[in-house]
């Protein structure tokens, strides 16, 4: 698990996927579409998902812990 520090009240889901899994924004909207993204162990569809601290994000085998 990686720990991710917000400096913002939120990041929405395409943009934290790109930071941090270094994909492009396409990429980005491929795999939360196809459904292969978890926003606290629940499939997250939506691109702009606002991710707040606390959250726990899944994509591609890896989980992400925003703080």
């Amino acid at each position: 698990m990686t720990e991710i520090e917000l400096e913002e009240e939120f990041i929405k889901l395409d943009s934290l996927l790109k930071i941090t899994l270094g994909i492009s924004g396409g990429m980005a909207k491929v795999i939360i579409q196809d459904g292969e993204v978890k926003v606290d162990g629940e499939v997250e569809t939506r691109r702009g998902k606002k991710i707040y601290k606390g959250s726990t994000v899944e994509a591609l085998g890896e989980v992400f812990e925003i703080e």
